[in-house]
């Protein structure tokens, strides 16, 4: 995954995907945090059935992916969130200072067995393939140990993990020790998302035995790895249809694609003068990374899916807001920017229109079927019933 994103920034494809900025006052503080963290926030104290690493990202403080799986696990369960890259939930414990110092003391390189130079033959973009592995393997060994270390501790029955891709440490000191894996459904899934698609389903280290998805889509739109079971339990964070406005129209953006995407909102906004262009960002983004046009309203505050609840239109590029905004009630277009792909799917059965000009927007589809994305929620039941 990192490697991709290297070679999508160089070749000038995408942007970043969730930039993070610190200033020398944020990176100072965040040490001073790590530190006090080793004493008030060590996970190692107690006695746990179950640990849940939530998703980073918290909308208006909620962490919507394992809220009920929380309350559904009470006291049984450790909840393991970092603060490096966001606020962790109360209550929740973390090793930050060992994830920070894990990577801190590496090579500057090694060798890559000549993954970088086939890569640059093949695309013409040379990648620091060599520095990567440099750097992310020896992390990954000590983290693994370490998170073996914690698994015996409390005798963990079950790993609930958001963004397996992202722990694949913790994943693989739970399948070191026997123990079950279960990763949430966080995001879109596509044949082109490299932490979920492996055509003809071969067997891959340090996988989930089970993804808890949204609903049935999701469980074959892509190759998982051998030994992967999809279940699907649900989503328990879409609010009702609001009452809609017929001349909402809601762009999502994202950080790989906004400097174009801000650039069709201004074309739609021209189009149809009558239309109110609402141009949403990312929680990764920030107002300062776009030159607004004066035709569109920029949204930033408040909650993204209660603003689609009340859109008669969205238009984005690969964001799950889309598939959200489906279930929502709106007409979908996807804007010909690089990554519509990952809507091709939802398209092909005339659930969103590929927007190729702006008056494309009219003929956007409603999704007709949205349970088949978001079902109701099951996640209890799951969650009493182990495979």
């Amino acid at each position: 995954m990192r490697v991709f994103h290297e070679l999508t920034r160089r070749t000038g494809i995408h942007g970043a995907p969730h930039p993070v900025r610190r200033t020398p006052y944020d990176k100072a503080a965040l040490v001073a945090k790590h530190v006090a963290g080793i004493v008030t926030r060590s996970p190692f104290p107690g006695r746990y059935d179950a640990l849940v690493v939530p998703h980073p990202r918290k909308p208006n403080g909620v962490e919507i992916y394992t809220d009920v799986l929380r309350a559904t696990l009470g006291d049984n369960a450790l909840i393991l969130d970092s603060g490096i890259n966001g606020t962790p939930l109360p209550g929740s414990k973390n090793l930050d200072f060992f994830t920070s110092a894990a990577g801190a003391i590496h090579p500057r390189t090694t060798d890559d067995r000549g993954i970088g130079a086939a890569l640059e033959k093949l695309t013409g973009v040379r990648v620091p393939v060599g520095a990567i592995l440099a750097r992310e393997v020896p992390k990954h060994l000590r983290l693994r140990a370490l998170y073996r270390a914690l698994l015996k501790r409390h005798r963990i029955k079950t790993v609930y993990v958001v963004v397996a891709y992202f722990h694949q440490h913790i994943v693989g000191a739970a399948r070191d020790l026997g123990i079950r894996v279960v990763e949430l459904q966080h995001g879109a899934i596509s044949p082109f998302h490299l932490g979920y698609s492996y055509p003809g389903r071969p067997t891959v280290a340090d996988q989930p035995d089970e993804l808890w998805c949204f609903g049935s889509y999701w469980t074959d739109v892509a190759d998982l790895p051998a030994g992967m079971r999809a279940e699907v339990v649900g989503a328990t964070f879409l609010p009702a249809p609001g009452r809609k406005d017929p001349r909402r129209v809601v762009f999502l953006s994202q950080g790989t694609v906004g400097a174009e995407l801000v650039q069709v909102a201004d074309a739609v906004a021209k189009e149809d003068p009558d239309l109110d262009v609402v141009y949403r960002l990312h929680p990764s983004e920030r107002p300062e990374d776009y030159t607004i046009p004066s035709g569109v309203q920029l949204s930033t505050g408040g909650s993204t899916l209660e603003l689609l609840a009340t859109a008669t239109y969205q238009i984005g590029v690969s964001t799950t807001a889309l598939f959200e905004g489906m279930a929502l009630g709106c007409r979908t277009a996807v804007a010909d920017l690089p990554g519509h792909e990952y809507l091709d799917p939802a398209i092909a059965r005339g659930h969103a229109e590929l927007m190729t000009q702006p008056s494309d927007l009219r003929q956007a589809p409603l999704c007709p079927t949205p349970e088949i994305y978001y079902a109701p929620s099951r996640l209890r039941l799951a969650t009493e019933q182990p495979q």
